[in-house]
Formats: structure tokens, sequence, C-alpha cells
């Protein structure tokens, strides 16, 4: 049995399945020495529909990861998605006190950027800064010690729906589990798969996962605009059930042996083998009919998503090219059709960053899971998730023993 302190787990309940990772922390580096998957089917796009269903998959999976590891696991990071999420940048302004920009400058500007109206259906997952400006002068990420009169801040807030929100801590609680914490499934995706220079320069992440399509952009190393689409890999596989007339099963079973978008790249004589459930024996189809059917539906994800990256004023964010991850982008041909809707050099984004069972993580659909850990590790000691239930008036005294704290 392992101390618990020195392990780290991840769970990332996708529409599709849920993952399980565990990781030790030993002298600075991340050994992954458990995984653990099981299908979901509790979730759609990324929502908890079947509580029960959804606790059952989130058990196995973690038996599964126990088993492999070693060792009991009590706590998780958590991954959210869903339409229901979405992210605005902000700014807020004040005044410094002192000489110097303290700590306590720094938490004031940011509660200042992080005061706008929210609605009463929705809790606050994020608040992440992504510079600070002293008397006019910007590009810092650390003003504490520096002179000034003015300090201001600009952050990104991430939403979602508090019942959304509530029902995957459920789950989890359910499931014999304590949320450590709950973070937007493409920023933890962005910790596995970007590298340092990518997240400088500036980048699009692209997760597709069955029910939602993540974006994020890095620049500057810090995360300037999120939106989730609800499109994905399940999409895709209902276009297939729909064109071939097959169940959805046999419709995912073709789309993962034969899956391509790119129509001209598949010969003439290449086919498919659909299974008749009349008992007829199996149908042979062109290979040319699957290619036609998926490459409309992809090119519709990312047209959508090219949408999404102009409203927002972050077409020059992503100069060094796009990172697709998750399952759905390992479809034959992704990159191709990628390349040529965004007009930018696009990769498969795989984890990295972690040893032990690299060889099993290497796997754009763990890139969540395995980033969960990362950002998990890296934010520990700041346990930020509350749902918001009864917290308003702590959070109202907390605030008051600050002012009176300051008038002393």
């Amino acid at each position: 049995m392992k101390g618990k302190e020195e392990i780290i787990v991840g769970l990332d309940i996708g529409t599709t399945k849920i993952c399980v990772v565990v990781a030790e922390l030993s002298g600075g580096t991340f050994n992954i020495i458990g995984i653990g998957t099981h299908p979901s089917v509790g979730l759609r796009k990324g929502v908890v529909v079947n509580i029960e269903a959804t606790v059952d998959s989130i058990k196995k999976a973690v038996e599964e990861a126990e088993l492999m590891a070693g060792c009991e696991i009590t706590s998780v990071y958590a991954g959210i998605a869903g339409g229901h999420m979405t992210g605005f940048n902000s700014n807020g302004i004040i005044a410094i006190k002192g000489d110097e920009i303290t700590q306590s400058d720094v938490d004031r500007v940011i509660e200042a950027a992080r005061a706008v109206a929210i609605p009463m259906d929705r809790e606050v997952i994020h608040v992440l800064p992504q510079e600070f400006i002293v008397d006019g002068e910007g590009g810092i990420n650390n003003p504490v010690g520096m002179a000034g009169v003015r300090l201001e801040a600009r952050i990104h807030i991430v939403t979602g729906a508090v019942t959304s929100a509530q029902n995957i801590v459920k789950c989890a609680n359910k499931a014999g589990l304590d949320v450590c914490d709950i973070i937007l499934e493409p920023i933890a995706s962005c910790e596995s798969v970007l590298t340092s220079e990518e997240k400088e320069v500036g980048t699009g992440l692209i997760d597709i996962g069955g029910g939602t399509t993540d974006l994020a952009i890095f620049s500057g190393n810090n995360i300037k605009h999120t939106f989730v689409l609800s499109l994905g890999g399940n999409n895709m596989t209902n276009d297939i059930s729909v064109g071939l007339r097959t169940p959805m099963a046999e419709a995912e079973r073709i789309k993962l042996k034969y899956g391509t978008c790119i129509t001209d790249k598949v010969g003439n004589d290449e086919t498919i083998e659909i299974s008749d459930l009349s008992g007829r024996g199996d149908r042979k189809l062109p290979r040319q009919i699957l290619a036609e059917i998926l490459e409309p539906r992809v090119e519709e994800i990312f047209t959508l998503v090219k949408r999404e990256i102009y409203r927002a004023g972050m077409k020059n964010a992503v100069s060094s090219g796009i990172v697709m991850t998750g399952g759905a982008s390992l479809l034959e041909g992704i990159s191709d059709i990628a390349e040529s809707v965004f007009e930018l050099p696009t990769r498969i984004g795989r984890p990295q960053g972690v040893s032990g069972l690299v060889d099993v993580v290497n796997n754009p659909m763990y890139a969540t899971g395995v980033g969960l850990v990362l950002y998990g590790a890296k934010n520990q000691a700041e346990k930020k998730f509350r749902i918001r239930d009864n917290n308003i008036f702590n959070r109202i005294m907390k605030r008051m023993k600050s002012w009176f704290k300051e008038i002393v």
C-alpha cells in the first residue's frame, strides 16, 4: 500500500468512457502506475443523465486502476465538460496602498476582476490570471514586490451549470471518492499535450471527445479562450448508423476499424464489411461511402471551431498551429482536413511529461486523464472548487474579516 500523499488520481468522466489515471509523485517526476477504463453509459454530451449508471461505471474503472496501481483510491481530480461550460475574459483595476505590490493587492485585483454578474444557476469553476498591468506596463506574470500606484488584472473565468457540477461530485461521492477539484477538460488536456514553446507562442488545442469538441487557446503561457461545442465522435457514429442503416454499436465498430474522412485517398477497390442482423450474411460496401459520410461532419466541426476562434478575436493567438487530441482525433485523415480548414500546421497530441506506463498512455484518448493528474499536482495546495450552496455566507464573512484586518 503506497502512501496517499504521494498518489494523485485523475478522473475523466467522458461521454463514451470513464478513465482513471493514477500517478505517483516522486522526486519531481510523475510515474503513471495505474489506469482503469470502463464504457460510460450514464452521460450525454458530457452531462450526467443517469446517476446510478455513471456511479457503476466509475466504480468499475476505479477498481481496475486500484488493481493495477496496488493502492486504494480515495480522492480524485475530476474533469468537467459539456455544452453548458462557458468561458469569458474580465478586467479589474485597483489602487495600490503601500510602496510596493503585495500578495494582498494581487488577491484584491483578481477579486475585482471576477466581480461580474453571474446567474444563480451557474458556478465559477476556474479563475485563471492572464496578465497583470502595473501603471500601464503589461505582460507581467507576477507583480508582487514591484513598485506602482495602479494594478490591473486580466483574467479568464470559466463557469458551468451548478447542477451539472453537483451531479459530477455526487457521482464521485457515491462511488466512494472525494473530489479535490473540478477542472475543465480542455485545460487539463493542455497540461499533458502542449509543449512549453507552444504555450508561449500561441496554440489552439482541440479535444475531440465522444459527446463534445473542446477548444482551449494558449498564448503567452496563459489560457486566452475556452469553448465547448456539443458535437463529437458520437455524431460521426450516428451519421454512419443512419447512412449505412446499421445499429449504433455496429456503426462504432465500423468507424474504429475502417473510418476515414478523406474521400480522395480511398482506393476504388477498398471495401468494408457490415454485419447484417437479419441473418443474411455480412454486407460489403465500398469504403468510399464511409469517407463520404464522415468528411462533411468533420469539416462541419472544424468550421464551427474556426468560426468561434474568429468570433473571439483569437485568430492571431494560434500562430504556431493546432494540436488535436481526444479519442476521435485518431480518425484517419482528420489532420489533413484540420489543416485545410484552419490553414495552420496541425499535429495529433499525445500525453507527454510522464514516465511509468508510458506505452499504455501514449494515446490521445488518455490526454485528459493524464492532464488531470498534472494539473492536480501543480495546484494541489489550492482546493478552490466549491459548489454554490450555502457558501455565500462564508464568502461574505471571509471578505469582512479581510476588511477588518486592513483597517486594523
